[in-house]
């Protein structure tokens, strides 16, 4: 056979082959039409959200307390407003919005995160496939040789020949019972969970780093006034010494002064140790190693206080919590397994079909008489399993019963960490009005004692006394302060951070 004869047949076996293949595929089709049928077990309702009017217990203030320091301006909740989607930037601070966008970027955690998320969507794609015919198209070829004494079945009076052979198969397993929809159905609400734990990853992220920041300020103002109350005790101690040198004050007082000095000064590592560590936390939450070192500082003077804080309505808490949303989820998958379970327990369909050529040449596989077909049907019913798929299906019943009691309870705990927050507030305004005052007494009340003691009015014993407690005054104020912005910043989070304005995730 010359080369244009084999092309023909070739050519002719792959027109035949496509004939074929969209007659099998049409055959699959009618019937896979002709058995749809009902969807197995529960179809899946939203929880309704928890009718609950307020947060907390008692009312709370329409404006929190104010106190004349920077941190401690007064704040007024929102009713019924929306958490914006960038929530730090409420905060003011460029430094901290450029930290946190380079974080959602670059940190691991989020990076992982995004990747279980397409794994799922593959997963479910994956699954939509079995919707669809399985088709194979298969061509062989073979020489074999049978033993003299047997006829050849092809009758050519030789016990060595060739075999070739071009089919096509059609499978198809019709989802009478809704078996694959309830897979997909469930595949999709774990896709879904993953959405939202993605969600919370990038919250959680950008809660912690503000945290992070409002705790590296509030170290650095420590600092700032431990190395201050450094520098006035040794200008106390020159003044001791000069005195003890003149004879007006013992030498225990230049001693007790020494010991306070010494005193003031071991804070000063221990808050520089606190400082190291919190940098090297910002750092790796930015997605860094500790030794390339963020470049941004933060100090509560660069950060400001927001003062108007939008208070989501309870009956909007569970929409926009993405935990509750992936417990919900959660739920949702176990449903629809409730509903594999059951449709196990049915009737399975399978249809099939091949067409195709066999000879012993290429050249005459297309030859009348050399065609074959096939169209086969099955059924299977599951008749005895020793209680298998029974127990599976109560099994599957138990875990969304359990998935609905873990639903209740990230609920639950979604309420109580807003009415946490918004209390911790409403103190922490009132601990800011009390350690400013405290402060401001305790520094009039150290300024009169030491020019008591130049006058020799008062021991300079009386004199420590009233430094220990400025100095502590001071230092009260800073964390009251620090506390004031996190709680704020752990209110944003408990509301949800308004991911619901981003629209969907880019990958």
């Amino acid at each position: 056979m010359n080369s244009t004869s084999k092309n023909r047949s070739v050519e002719n076996l792959l027109s035949q082959l496509m004939r074929s293949f969209h007659f099998l595929l049409a055959v699959c089709l009618i019937a896979a039409f002709s058995l749809t049928g009902c969807t197995s077990g529960p179809d899946f309702l939203r929880p309704n959200a928890p009718k609950v009017e307020s947060y907390t217990l008692e009312p709370l203030p329409s404006e929190t307390a104010s106190a004349g320091v920077v941190g401690g301006e007064a704040q007024r909740f929102i009713q019924g407003a929306d958490v914006p989607a960038q929530w730090w930037e409420l905060f003011h601070s460029p430094e901290l919005n450029a930290l946190i966008e380079k974080a959602l970027k670059v940190n691991p955690t989020i990076e992982a995160a995004q990747a279980a998320l397409r794994q799922a969507n593959e997963n479910v794609y994956a699954q939509q496939g079995a919707y669809y015919p399985n088709v194979q198209a298969n061509i062989s070829s073979t020489r074999q040789q049978v033993a003299k004494e047997i006829q050849s079945p092809l009758n050519s009076q030789s016990n060595l020949f060739y075999l070739h052979s071009a089919q096509v198969t059609v499978a198809y397993s019709p989802d009478v019972f809704g078996f694959n929809q309830r897979q997909v159905e469930s595949l999709k609400a774990q896709a879904e969970y993953q959405h939202f734990q993605l969600e919370a990853a990038q919250l959680t992220l950008s809660s912690n780093i503000v945290v992070a920041a409002v705790q590296e300020a509030s170290l650095r103002e420590q600092i700032k006034v431990t190395e201050s109350l450094v520098a006035l005790e040794n200008e106390q101690l020159d003044l001791l010494h000069r005195q003890f040198e003149l004879g007006a004050v013992a030498e225990a007082a230049v001693i007790s002064q020494e010991a306070l000095l010494a005193q003031v000064q071991t804070n000063l590592p221990a808050l520089k140790k606190q400082l190291a560590l919190q940098r090297d936390l910002l750092t790796s939450l930015a997605g860094e190693y500790p030794g390339n070192e963020i470049v941004q500082t933060f100090d509560l003077s660069k950060l400001q206080l927001p003062q108007e804080i939008p208070l989501s309505l309870p009956s909007k808490l569970v929409e926009q919590r993405p935990d509750v949303r992936a417990a919900e989820e959660q739920l949702h998958a176990a449903s629809a397994q409730i509903g594999v379970a059951q449709a196990n327990r049915l009737p399975q369909f399978t249809l099939s079909a091949a067409y195709g050529f066999s000879g012993t040449a290429i050249s005459n596989l297309l030859n009348p008489g050399n065609n074959f077909w096939l169209l086969a049907g099955s059924v299977a019913q599951p008749v005895f399993d020793g209680g298998i798929l029974k127990h599976r299906k109560q099994a599957a019943e138990a875990a969304y019963d359990q998935a609905a009691a873990q639903y209740k309870a990230t609920v639950i705990t979604a309420f109580q960490n807003v009415a946490d927050a918004l209390r911790a507030l409403e103190y922490d305004a009132d601990t800011v009005k009390a350690t400013l005052a405290a402060e401001r007494a305790t520094k009039q009340t150290m300024d009169i004692a030491r020019r008591q003691v130049e006058l020799g009015d008062i021991s300079y014993f009386a004199l420590l006394t009233t430094e220990q407690a400025y100095q502590q005054s001071v230092l009260n104020l800073q964390q009251a302060l620090a506390s004031r912005y996190s709680d704020t910043a752990a209110l944003f989070q408990a509301l949800g951070g308004g991911w619901w304005h981003q629209g969907d995730i880019k990958m």
